[in-house]
């Protein structure tokens, strides 16, 4: 039975997804609830200013509670704020499309995009949820996540985004084995066709993923060297944050593409 706390998250999620606005007819069919349940929850949310109705559509819309949490949350553990400039830099030097994951219970989100200038891009929606065993973000972080996490997404399923998606316990230990020895991953078309990814592990103080850091292109872009240097890049970037966040030193556990992060403690 999905908890009354779930349901409410899954309302902000729907409402915080493509469409700024939803009915409550809508609303109700996209989170599989009925509109009994839907109306009681949405008037709870409105209550903690999560959620606002405007008077005229009568559509719901995300409310400025979120700012407000955001804003604690982010003031306690400035993830977001940290790691911004970074995001920014590497994709005005790569010219291509930058974004950050952070993981939690939910999974790993996508939590700040710098999509490139390029008429031909890839984009990355906020607010995201990156399948961990599709996508380079995903592979990076299992490679220095916890045995717990990855031995429960070995276990399956693996959901097939496109004829390339990673569909194999064993396909996806060797795509782990390769980003923990090198520092980063790669991803050629596991998640949408024609894109390729690079990502490189977000490290906590106890040498444990904490999200990623990935440059995104589209695969016809992706010329002789290209690989090495995003990997340097993103490797060299995640390093980076997780030194401004935590304070630790390039020869410590967050030391990106160097020998010494096949050691953290996994």
């Amino acid at each position: 039975m999905v908890s009354t706390v779930a349901k409410a998250v899954s309302l902000l999620e729907t409402l915080g997804a493509d469409i700024s606005e939803l009915g409550l007819a809508e609303l109700a069919g996209r989170v599989g609830f009925d509109k009994t349940t839907t109306r009681r929850l949405l008037i709870s949310l409105i209550e903690c200013g999560l959620v606002e109705q405007d008077e005229r559509s009568r559509c719901y819309r995300l409310g400025a509670g979120i700012s407000r949490l955001a804003l604690l949350r982010e003031a306690q553990f400035p993830f977001l704020r940290t790691a911004t400039p970074t995001v920014e830099r590497l994709a005005q030097e790569t010219g291509e499309t930058v974004h950050l994951s952070e993981y939690s219970s939910r999974g790993l989100v996508s939590v700040h995009v710098v999509e490139s200038t390029k008429a031909n891009r890839v984009s990355v929606p906020v607010g995201m949820i990156l399948p961990l065993h599709a996508t380079a973000s995903g592979i990076a972080l299992l490679a220095f996540a916890r045995k717990k996490l990855r031995d429960a997404v070995a276990e399956g399923p693996f959901p097939a985004f496109t004829r390339h998606t990673v569909s194999a316990p064993e396909e996806l230990s060797k795509l782990i084995e390769a980003a923990r020895a090198r520092g980063y991953s790669t991803s050629t078309q596991g998640f949408e066709e024609g894109v390729f990814s690079v990502a490189a592990p977000i490290l906590g103080v106890d040498g444990i993923a904490i999200g990623a850091l990935a440059i995104a292109t589209p695969q016809v872009r992706i010329r002789k060297g290209d690989i090495e240097r995003h990997g340097a890049a993103v490797a060299a970037g995640a390093s980076e944050i997780g030194e401004h966040l935590f304070g630790l030193l390039p020869s410590s556990a967050h030391a990106a593409a160097q020998p010494q992060r096949a050691r953290a403690r996994i």
